[in-house]
């Protein structure tokens, strides 16, 4: 509920008590989820305007140019709660949700990508979550038809109790067609179409405002929306075909605080007046703060002008959608609502919207880096603990439950990043980020995340367009938290700085703790990123008789990395990458002058080599350690055929494809891994998932 604090302030601006909808519509409205009180001012700090930036953050979805006739909307939501509590239907809905942000631009969605990060997945809970959680969004993914091409999965222990799940969604429309989601002008009416309105999902954006409860699977069960993703492929065509009429002047989507959350931030230029009594129900009996405040799934609110009313009716009933004209725009800038005959909420709009004071948290530094020790065990060993670590291992399991074709313009989701076809260039994705490296060293852990990302878009020769990321972190009461927070929010900035890309968007999501579990969740401000290249599908791995070479340097860095996850080993974190790699490397991969690239980050060399070119002979004269399992930021493993179209970079030739095993050699060390080694040990997600 509202503050104390809150509803006393509120209640000396408006010099009377609030009603009981009033409440509600602050709880939801004023929450963290809607109103990023702890953030807004960190957030002003990220350059989010350049050529391509057609519409930037603020509204439901960026708009950023691809090409003359293709702008792509864009977004990052999370459901991390609702999946916690119900798996299934807290990932769906978290797709529907992104999908719908999508649409209210007026734009087709066209692919989907989703980081997701859980708890030890030796633990039966840990892997009912993520069964569950894969599901969820491979079924609604699948159903409304359209493809997840990319993803992430995290194993750590804090995630036992709060697992994150992240979904981007991006989508195609015209450069100038795009739609906003703010009214134009008073007199307008308000039209809400789509599935009807029940009790689900009451109190959601509040329920994300807060740490989990050991109870929370019973208690907060309500709070979760149920998603029906049929019903949301009709509203995409529906919303498409009143799009292409010309006569939708602005559209939200229903989703965090429900219709009181998207009425009034959709109307806050003006005002508006809502008649709740007119709101299509699935219910009986329901009052005018469960109206408003639920959020049950596949809903869309638009505004029109009057005599275009029943145009937009046509077409929601020739899609089987029930419609409702529930209000209009005013030109007092106030938010009303009616229900039965009474005025049941009355309140200043710029107060309800944007008018939440900004929390203003003590902020701490820490420092976990440790000492580094070497692991014991041999070499063998110690490679097959990194290749067996669930980070490391191959992810069939997950992606063999989505449809990456439907939509027809998938090229590839192997390699670094995914691609597809997008008029005759390519649309690149890639997203994620190493909590890990983030929580020993916020600052460079995030820029290192970007970095990473623009890395991946770079080996398939493209170029980043644009940043969006959804903040996960603890709760910011804690001052190290929130100095966290801030250290993170600071380091996307200053590599999307370096590398010119614009962070047009994101969600910020905090109290990502667990009672049950007395745990916090690591630093997770995970990145998605976007870049257009040439149509060249890049090869899952070289072939045989090629040069392997590494271009790039790095310093030491094994704090936060798979081999300190898996031995405890610790270390330095990796520093702040050099991101003067990026261009050459590039124009390598467009220029098809090498024959495959890919950049060593999780893992390191050997997981790169074992996923990459698992049959290869490899000479190296450095640490052994060093040289196979550090994870420093900035460098690349090329093959080639002839080294010389490396020239003018800083490269080493390490060895060369082919044989019957992947064979390293040290002086006075070796390293030989057979074929079954290395599946057996890349098979952990598989062989766990079994159980």
């Amino acid at each position: 509920m509202v503050s104390a604090r809150d509803r006393t302030y509120l209640e000396n601006e408006l010099k009377r008590e609030l009603k009981p909808l009033e409440i509600a519509c602050f709880d939801n409205l004023w929450s963290e989820h809607c109103s990023y009180r702890s953030t807004s001012a960190l957030l002003k700090t990220l350059p989010t305007t350049g050529e391509n930036v057609l519409l930037g953050p603020g509204d439901d979805a960026a708009i950023v140019r691809f090409s003359d006739e293709i702008a792509l909307a864009i977004g990052m939501e999370s459901h991390n709660h609702p999946s916690y509590v119900d798996p299934y239907d807290g990932a769906a809905t978290g797709v529907g949700g992104i999908v719908r942000d999508v649409i209210s631009m007026g734009a087709r969605p066209i692919a989907l990508m989703d980081p997701l990060y859980f708890g030890p997945i030796s633990e039966e809970k840990n892997r009912y979550l993520v069964e569950h959680v894969v599901a969820g969004i491979g079924d609604y993914g699948n159903c409304i038809g359209v493809p997840v091409v990319r993803g992430e999965l995290v194993f750590d222990e804090g995630y036992s109790g709060n697992p994150l799940v992240n979904v981007v969604c991006v989508g195609i429309v015209e450069p100038d067609r795009f739609l906003t989601a703010r009214v134009k002008r008073p007199g307008n009416r308000l039209i809400l179409y789509g599935a009807s309105t029940g009790r689900d999902g009451l109190g959601g954006a509040s329920f994300a405002s807060r740490d989990l409860a050991e109870d929370a699977e019973a208690e907060d069960r309500p709070c979760v929306q149920v998603g029906d993703p049929f019903t949301e492929k009709l509203l995409i065509e529906a919303t498409l075909e009143m799009a292409a009429t010309g006569t939708v002047l602005s559209c939200r989507d229903l989703g965090a605080a429900g219709l009181a959350g998207a009425s009034s931030e959709m109307s806050s230029t003006f005002g508006a007046r809502i008649d709740a009594s007119r709101v299509h129900l699935r219910e009986k009996g329901m009052n005018e703060v469960e109206i408003l405040l639920a959020e049950s799934q596949e809903r869309m609110l638009v505004e029109v002008a009057p005599a275009d009313v029943p145009a937009i009716a046509a077409i929601a009933e020739k899609y089987d959608l029930q419609w409702s004209d529930i209000g209009e725009v005013t030109e007092e800038h106030r938010y009303v609502v009616e229900f039965e005959g009474r005025v049941v909420c009355d309140l200043p709009i710029d107060l309800l919207v944007g008018g939440a004071p900004c929390e203003a948290w003590p902020k701490t530094p820490y420092h976990a880096e440790k000492p580094f020790s070497a692991p014991p065990g041999s070499l063998h060993d110690l490679a097959l603990a990194v290749l067996s670590h669930p980070d490391v291992a191959r992810k069939d399991w997950v992606s063999r439950q989505y449809d990456h074709d439907v939509q027809i313009r998938t090229v590839s989701i192997d390699g670094d990043a995914a691609m597809l076809r997008l008029g005759g260039d390519a649309l690149v994705l890639s997203c994620g980020c190493n909590p890990r490296q983030i929580y020993l060293s916020p600052f460079a852990g995030t820029a290192n995340a970007v970095y990473e990302n623009a890395a991946n878009l770079a080996c398939a020769g493209a170029r980043p367009l644009c940043i969006v990321n959804c903040l996960n972190f603890a709760s910011p009461v804690h001052p190290e938290i929130y100095w966290q927070l801030e250290q993170a929010v600071l380091g996307m900035g200053e590599m999307a700085r370096m590398l010119d890309v614009p962070v047009v968007g994101g969600n910020v999501s905090l109290y990502n703790e667990s009672d049950e579990f007395e745990s916090q969740i690591k630093p997770t401000p995970s990145i998605g990123m976007a870049g257009r290249g040439p149509l060249i599908k890049p090869p899952s791995q070289p072939g045989d008789g090629l040069l392997l070479a590494i271009v790039g340097d790095a310093p030491e860095a094994f704090g936060g990395s798979v081999l300190d996850a898996a031995t405890g080993c610790g270390g330095t974190a990796p520093a702040t990458a050099d991101p003067s790699l990026l261009d050459p490397i590039r124009e390598l991969a467009a220029g098809r002058r090498v024959d495959a690239v890919t950049d060593l980050s999780c893992g390191g060399l050997i997981a790169a080599l074992a996923r990459w070119a698992p049959q290869a002979r490899i000479h190296l004269d450095g640490s052994p350690l060093a040289e196979l399992f550090s994870e420093g930021s900035g460098r690349f493993l090329v093959a080639c055929r002839n080294d010389a179209v490396l020239d003018g970079l800083p490269f080493r030739i390490i060895g060369e494809t082919g044989g019957d095993s992947l064979s390293v050699r040290f002086p006075g060390e070796k390293l030989d891994l057979l074929p079954r080694e290395l599946a057996g040990a890349r098979d952990t997600i598989t062989r766990l998932m079994r159980f």
